[in-house]
């Protein structure tokens, strides 16, 4: 079966409802480069083969804050990861390395150590070395976004993803956007914030401290076990998320490049760019917090490729 680029773990809002009458305006541009990311991952993992993932019931209603929901999955998401792939290739290991460096709750004052520094180098010189990062660069060159010099190219990675600024002002520098985007977070112990990263996810559902309570779909959206993006709800120390979403089995440097190039082609505080990749129509959305990222997920609009049906009507 092909694979179809699209489980995708979006937030609910009027906005994913799209009629004939009001299409949304497609980046034609960004969808070629992505498109050309999404072939160039040769590190994302197989579904059926690398990872397995069981979507069982779709999820209930709730609001923010909520501490108890029913729960539509007595099963966890993964069943399966390939973990020996996980830490043999380079940019997954090393990004494994990293989901620890990280306090939980925001207003808490991030210390990083030496050996933390360390880890976070090694993994912006693996996802430099990738094709899919390239590839991105190259683009971003062209745009005369980014220097063609691979050290300020690095710098620059680190002051959008690394870079810690305070996310709850009374508090020191608690927070980045790869703390947000790949490990999460807990505003005021009543609120998951970020979280956007299948790996993550996988690896706290495993240690039980995650609980998987179904998935989030329009009724003509439903998930398959070989989506690429999910959305879905799920509750972690004890806090619940009504609605997450993540690409699933793509790398590491595929959703920093992605997001990487929307943040740099954009000044906007907010960017909503809409893009077709492989199956799916996607609405990609990054949150500027001054010269760093503040955060970045997809919207799902359409999967099975009824935007390109609709057309051929």
């Amino acid at each position: 079966m092909a694979f179809r680029f699209c489980v995708v773990l979006v937030l609910l809002v009027a906005s994913l409802g799209v009629s004939e009458s009001s299409r949304p305006v497609i980046n034609q541009e960004l969808s070629t480069l992505f498109n050309e990311l999404w072939m160039l991952d040769v590190n994302r993992m197989t579904p059926g083969v690398d990872y397995t993932v069981t979507v069982q019931g779709r999820a209930g209603f709730v609001t923010q804050g909520t501490h108890v929901v029913q729960d539509h999955a007595a099963q966890p998401l993964f069943s399966n990861v390939n973990e020996t792939k996980l830490w043999n290739t380079t940019t997954f290991s090393r990004l494994l390395s990293l989901l620890d460096n990280y306090e939980r709750s925001t207003g808490v004052t991030e210390r990083v150590t030496e050996e933390e520094r360390s880890e976070t180098n090694l993994f912006l010189d693996a996802v430099l070395q990738t094709e899919v990062m390239k590839r991105a660069h190259r683009y971003l060159v062209s745009k005369r976004q980014s220097s063609s010099d691979l050290t300020l190219f690095k710098s620059q990675l680190h002051l959008i993803w690394f870079h810690l600024y305070h996310r709850q002002r009374t508090a020191g520098l608690d927070s980045c956007g790869f703390e947000h985007v790949f490990v999460g977070e807990l505003k005021s112990g009543v609120e998951i914030i970020g979280f956007h990263n299948w790996v993550q996810f996988y690896l706290q559902e495993k240690d039980r401290q995650l609980d998987y309570k179904g998935y989030k779909a329009r009724e003509n959206d439903l998930p398959d076990h070989d989506d690429h993006v999910l959305n879905l709800q799920f509750s972690w120390h004890n806090v619940v998320k009504p609605v997450g979403s993540s690409f699933i089995g793509t790398s590491p440097e595929f959703e920093m490049a992605v997001f990487t190039v929307i943040f740099l082609m954009n000044t906007e505080k907010s960017t909503n760019v809409v893009v077709n990749i492989d199956q799916c129509q996607m609405e990609l959305v990054v949150i500027r917090h001054g010269r760093s990222l503040g955060t970045a997920y997809p919207k799902l609009l359409s999967s099975n490729s009824r935007h390109v049906q609709r057309r051929s009507h």
